[in-house]
C-alpha cells in the first residue's frame, strides 16, 4: 500500500470482483522451522548484546542518539547460515528515576520500506516528551532498508526521471508499456537481489523478536504505524507471549483475503474520499486562493494545472505524474493543504516556483526513494497471491477509476510488479488472537484515513482479543499518535506508561482543528 514518509505516521473495503489470483507456490504462514530458528537467533542475539557507539555520519543522527547493529539470520531456516545486520538507534530514557524507567519502546514507521532510524529524535517534541522520560525510544531499518542489507532494483536516477505522465484513464497503449515495464522491474528486481524471497512480512516480524533479545527485554513494547500496525498484528501472532504493549497508529486491514491486491482497490477509494475532503477546505477558502467557491470547482483548477503541465512541465520537471504525487501526500496529512493549495494558486497566476519546489523529484533523495520502493515491492510481492494475468487488474481498476480516479491508476502501477514477481509466493498469516493469549493492545485510527482506510482499524479491533479502539472522528491524517490531537495522544500516553486502557473497547476523540490557510505572498 503507497505511503509517504512521516515520524508519526513510517504503502480495502471495496471488491470490484472476485480475485482471480493464482495459489502461492510458497510457503503457507510460518512453519516450525523458521520457528525454531527464530528462537535460536533470538537467544544468539540475547548473549551477544548490542554496541552502543555514536552513530555513522550516514545516519544523520546527533548525540545523545546512539547506533548499532543486530545480526539475524537471511533465512530463518537456515539460522546457521548467512547473516545480515539491521541498523539500529536509540536515545536513552530521559527520566532521572529509575522507577520511572520502562525499558525499551521500538518503531516502525511502516512503507514497507520505510526506515525508522530517527525515531530516536521524537524525545525532543512535547508530544513525546513523558514517553521519552520513560522509555529508550529505539528505531531501526528493517531488513533492505537504509545501510541494513539495503535492496536495489533500478539506477536511482531512472526510478527518479521526471518529468512523467499520469493518465487517470489510459489508453490501451498506456497499459502495454505500463505491463512491459512492470515485467521489467520484477524481473531485474529479483535477479540483482539474491535472497530477495526471504524478505517478508513473517521474516520481519522474526528479526523483530531478534531486536527485542538483543535489547535484552523479556517482552517487547512497540509501537507501529501503517504497515507497522501490520508487522505488529503479525509479530503478535507469532509471540503473543513476548508482547508487553503494541500500539497500531493507522491500522493495515488484516484479514488474509485483503493482503495486499485488495487492499490497494480499498486505498485507492479512500484516497477518492480524501481528495474530495482537501478540494472543500480549499472551496472554503476561495477568498484567499481564488481557486474555485465549490470542490468541482477547485478540481477543475487542478486539471487545468494537470493539462498545463502535461504540455508544457513546470520548471522542465513537474509533469502530471509530479503534480499528482505532491497533492497526494495532501490525502495524507491535512498540514500540507495550506502548502499544496497555495502552490496550486501561484501557478494559475503565472507563477510556477512554489509548484516546481513542492513537487520536483528532489536529486538528494533519489537513492533513499528507489531503496524505499525496491523493499515495498519485494515485501509486497513476496507476502501474498496476487492476480497473474492483467485483465483482473484492467478490470478492477478500470471499474474504479470510473468514480475513484485520482489514485487508482498510479497505485496499479506501483503494485504491478507483483503480476509477474517470478519469486515464491506466500499464503498470508491469518492473525487472530484468543482472549487471554495476548496482553490488552491499544488501536489508534482516523476516521477518514485514505492510506489504511478504517475497516482495517475495526477488522484489526476483532480479530486482537482485549484490543481497544480510539477513533478520530472527521479526521483523515494518516498516523494519529503524537500528533496534534490531545484527546488521542492522553489513550496513548496512558497506555504507554500505565497499561492504562479506555474504559470502552471502543472510544472517539473530536477532530483536531483543520489548518488555517497560507496566504499568497
Amino acid at each position: 500500500m503507497r505511503a509517504a514518509p512521516a515520524l508519526h505516521a513510517a504503502a480495502g473495503s471495496l471488491i470490484l470482483s472476485a480475485l482471480a489470483a493464482a495459489p502461492a507456490s510458497g510457503s503457507v504462514g510460518p512453519n516450525p522451522i523458521e520457528n525454531a530458528g527464530a528462537a535460536l537467533a533470538a537467544a544468539r542475539a540475547e548473549s551477544a548484546g548490542i554496541h552502543w557507539a555514536d552513530c555513522p555520519e550516514a545516519e544523520e543522527l546527533p548525540k545523545p542518539v546512539q547506533c548499532g547493529t543486530v545480526s539475524v539470520p537471511l533465512d530463518y531456516a537456515n539460522p546457521l547460515g548467512k547473516q545480515i545486520e539491521l541498523t539500529v538507534s536509540r536515545a536513552k530514557a530521559t527520566g532521572k528515576d529509575d522507577a520511572e524507567r520502562q525499558g525499551s519502546l521500538v518503531f516502525n514507521p511502516g512503507g514497507p520500506g520505510g526506515n525508522g532510524m530517527h525515531f530516536p529524535m521524537a524525545g525532543t517534541s512535547p508530544e513525546w516528551k513523558r514517553i521519552g522520560a520513560a522509555y529508550d525510544l529505539v528505531g531501526y531499518a528493517p531488513r533492505g532498508v537504509g545501510r541494513s542489507a539495503p535492496l536495489s532494483c533500478e539506477d536511482p536516477e531512472k526510478f527518479q526521471k521526471a518529468p512523467t505522465q499520469s493518465p487517470t484513464h489510459p489508453t490501451a497503449a498506456y497499459k502495454e508499456k505500463r505491463v512491459e515495464r512492470a515485467k521489467a522491474y520484477a524481473r531485474d528486481c529479483v535477479a540483482k537481489n539474491p535472497g530477495i524471497e526471504h524478505f517478508t512480512t513473517l521474516n520481519n516480524a522474526r528479526d523483530l523478536d531478534v531486536l527485542r533479545a538483543a535489547l535484552g527485554e523479556r517482552k517487547l513494547t512497540f509501537m507501529g504505524a501503517s504497515y507497522g500496525t501490520y508487522l505488529g498484528a503479525v509479530y503478535a501472532e507469532l509471540f503473543p507471549s513476548h508482547v508487553r504493549r503494541m500500539v497500531f497508529d493507522s491500522a493495515v486491514d488484516p484479514d488474509p483475503g485483503q493482503v495486499w491486491y485488495r487492499n490497494n482497490l480499498g486505498q485507492s477509494a479512500a484516497f477518492e474520499r480524501r481528495w474530495a475532503d482537501f478540494r472543500a477546505w480549499v472551496a472554503r477558502h476561495d477568498d484567499t486562493y481564488h481557486l474555485g467557491k465549490t470542490p468541482q470547482a477547485v478540481l477543475a483548477s487542478y486539471e487545468k494545472a494537470r493539462a498545463a503541465v502535461a504540455r508544457k512541465p513546470a520548471g522542465g520537471k513537474v509533469g502530471p505524474g509530479e503534480l499528482q504525487s505532491a497533492f497526494l501526500q495532501a490525502g495524507y496529512y491535512d498540514d500540507y493543504w495550506p502548502l499544496r493549495a497555495y502552490a496550486l494558486s501561484a501557478y494559475a497566476k503565472g507563477d510556477p516556483k512554489p509548484l516546481v519546489e513542492q513537487a520536483a523529484p528532489i536529486p538528494a533523495a533519489a537513492k533513499e526513494d528507489e531503496n524505499s520502493n525496491a523493499v515495498y515491492t519485494a515485501v509486497q510481492c513476496n507476502d501474498a497471491p496476487w492476480p497473474t494475468d492483467f485483465t483482473t487488474w484492467d478490470r478492477d481498476n478500470s471499474a474504479l477509476a470510473q468514480h475513484a480516479p485520482f489514485e487508482t491508476w498510479d497505485n496499479a502501477w506501483m503494485n504491478l510488479p507483483c503480476a509477474y514477481w517470478p519469486s515464491p509466493r506466500q499464503q498470508p498469516v491469518d492473525v487472530h488472537t484468543l482472549p487471554g493469549e495476548l496482553p490488552p493492545t491499544l488501536i489508534l485510527a482516523a476516521e477518514r484515513d485514505a492510506a489504511t482506510p478504517y475497516k482495517g482499524a475495526e477488522e484489526l479491533n476483532r480479530r486482537l482479543a482485549g484490543s481497544s479502539l480510539v477513533t478520530e472522528r472527521k479526521a483523515g491524517t494518516h498516523g494519529i499518535g503524537a500528533g496534534p490531537n490531545a484527546c488521542v495522544n492522553g489513550h496513548m500516553d496512558a497506555y504507554l506508561l500505565e497499561g492504562r486502557l479506555p474504559e470502552e473497547t471502543a472510544t472517539s476523540c473530536a477532530p483536531h482543528k483543520e489548518p488555517k490557510p497560507l496566504p499568497a505572498k
